[in-house]
């Protein structure tokens, strides 16, 4: 496979929980010594600069740089548009927005709230909507593959929600929108054909990717599931987990 630079997702291809993959640290430092690499994710739980001291603890050498989150894209969003929020997030996540949140919200922005999705934040959302602001998704992954090992809920069923009560279409920040994407292609300076994204969301990270141009590997760690192969997509590869592109690409 001729490439000149990756692109990997990070919970479920570097990471579960908090375990890292078994051998994905020394497969990450072998492959950036021959390959310029970026790191995009759709977690919205944490602002990046968790993100990155988590990858860090973990024992992964990940350079700010390299990393492009689904809520710095976000952040970029609304600076551009000199925008307002109503924000569903964790308080953490919402102490990263908190320069952005008013009263009378541009948008309703959605991401993983965890606790936070309840009845109250979520009416008070969709007042906003049916009222004129408008519905912004982080990220709208319907699931992930949490620390106890086993799938839970993410943002995308309560964009969903909204969407479907307000009826109003959200604009989409994170991974499989293009220009997430394209954030990365250009940080690498290379074309789509010339990049392989790495994922376990057949979704977001495959079909994300190859709807312009990049070629895909889909990892069987995470949350993949054997019926996401009967979906039609069909990666370029199809790996037991990202220590197998050792093999493949050194």
């Amino acid at each position: 496979m001729q490439i000149k630079g990756i692109l990997f997702d990070i919970g479920g291809v570097l990471y579960v929980g908090d375990k890292p993959i078994n051998g994905a640290i020394e497969t990450i430092f072998k492959i950036k010594t021959k390959y310029p690499v970026r790191f995009i994710t759709n977690s919205t739980q944490k602002p990046p600069q968790d993100i990155l001291k988590k990858l860090t603890n973990l024992g992964f050498n990940i350079k700010e740089q390299e990393l492009f989150t689904a809520l710095k894209a976000t952040e970029d969003f609304l600076k551009q548009k000199n925008a307002t929020i109503y924000p569903i997030l964790t308080n953490r996540a919402k102490e990263y927005f908190k320069n952005y949140i008013s009263n009378e919200p541009d948008f309703v922005l959605i991401g993983d709230a965890q606790d936070n999705f309840n009845y109250k934040n979520l009416n008070k959302a969709f007042r906003y909507l049916i009222n004129g602001s408008n519905l912004i998704a982080a990220a709208k992954n319907l699931y992930f593959k949490d620390s106890d090992n086993n799938l839970s809920l993410d943002a995308g069923a309560f964009v969903a929600t909204l969407e479907s009560a307000s009826k109003k279409k959200a604009i989409i920040i994170g991974k499989p929108s293009k220009e997430f994407f394209y954030l990365a292609l250009n940080s690498l300076n290379l074309k789509p054909s010339q990049v392989l994204m790495v994922g376990d969301d057949i979704i977001n990270d495959i079909k994300g990717a190859q709807d312009i141009g990049i070629k895909t590997a889909l990892v069987k760690t995470g949350k993949f599931k054997n019926s996401d192969l009967n979906l039609g997509i069909k990666p370029d590869l199809l790996i037991d987990s990202v220590t197998d592109l050792k093999d493949i690409l050194l």
